[in-house]
């Protein structure tokens, strides 16, 4: 039950991006709940090891290279999915910070 709200968090954070942010569009709630859940299998397996394969970059920009890598699965997930979409780097970046902000206070409540 938990893994399902925690979903539905994320089609939600997904839609609220297409909706403040200029150059995120989603289709459908429907795109959005694929889009979350192949999101947090990105999450879940290539951030880490991107993560440590820079390493060094984000230690010498104190951690800032991670809202990099973030917006870069946001933009790799939008680039394979049909009725996802990003139109740059900038809206990626301002997407998944978006997402990462209401998915962190979705899943605190909880």
């Amino acid at each position: 039950m938990k893994i399902i709200l925690k979903i539905l968090i994320g089609a939600l954070a997904l839609l609220a991006a297409a909706y403040f942010v200029p150059g995120v569009s989603i289709e459908s709630f429907y795109i959005a709940t694929i889009a979350a859940i192949i999101l947090g299998v990105l999450n879940f397996i290539a951030r880490p090891i991107l993560i440590i394969l820079t390493l060094p970059i984000t230690l010498l920009t104190l951690g800032l290279f991670i809202f990099i890598i973030n917006a870069a699965l946001f933009a790799f997930a939008a680039s394979f999915i049909q009725g996802f979409s990003v139109d740059g780097f900038l809206p990626a970046l301002l997407g998944s910070l978006l997402v990462s902000i209401v998915t962190t206070i979705g899943n605190k409540l909880i």
